[in-house]
């Protein structure tokens, strides 16, 4: 069983549907806590460790034998966490950051929240130092897009990122930082690579836990 920790409810049907689509005998558990998110964003994301270690180790009881972080905010406490509690630990940005350092030097980062454009940008520079590959990062806020998340329009939240990424000019590829942009790739008009985190951070979680 792989368990993955969601900051948000609306990923819960995002990575069932993309289980049923890549790995159909894969059974998955959901922990939602959206007050992890919540806590971070206020007071930073180390001060969620316990918390997050606490949820973490309630999966690793429950029999699961790898954990997903959906949440790329608190996706590097998620991490550290891994020896702690006995199971692959896995944050779900981390492919798709490898995969942008491969793409090219030139890298934007897209983000509605304030909160994962740090730590976003922190991982794909450790990458492109795992890679030995020359990056430059640039973030960039999407204004107004959270509000249209909270407020459950996803429609306009989606429409917004992907306004934000035809924007984006002098990139070799850009990042969608979060999981809840993933389908903002579908409608970009941009000339470059966009990229998502849910599924190649699926895959690599479903690989881990049979190692």
């Amino acid at each position: 069983m792989l368990a993955l920790l969601h900051t948000s409810p609306v990923h819960v049907p995002v990575f069932d549907a993309l289980r049923d689509a890549d790995h159909p005998d894969l059974e998955l558990r959901h922990l939602v806590a959206e007050e992890l998110l919540e806590r971070a964003r206020r007071e930073g994301p180390l001060a969620v460790t316990d918390d997050v270690r606490d949820a973490l180790a309630r999966a690793a009881d429950a029999g699961a034998r790898a954990v997903l972080c959906t949440c790329s905010t608190i996706g590097a406490v998620a991490e550290a966490q891994a020896a702690s509690v006995g199971v692959p630990v896995l944050r779900v940005d981390r492919p798709m950051a490898a995969a942008a350092v491969a793409a090219g030097p030139r890298v934007t980062v897209l983000a509605a929240l304030e909160s994962t454009l740090g730590p976003t940008a922190d991982l794909i520079e450790e990458e492109a130092r795992r890679a030995a590959r020359p990056v430059s990062v640039r973030t960039l806020l999407v204004d107004g897009a959270w509000d249209h998340f909270t407020a459950g329009d996803t429609e306009r939240y989606v429409r917004s990122v992907a306004a934000a990424a035809d924007g984006v000019t002098d990139a070799d590829v850009i990042v969608l930082a979060q999981a809840s942009m993933a389908p903002a790739g579908g409608l970009t008009t941009a000339t470059v690579p966009v990229l998502s985190s849910p599924r190649p951070g699926l895959a690599a979680a479903a690989a881990a836990r049979t190692r």
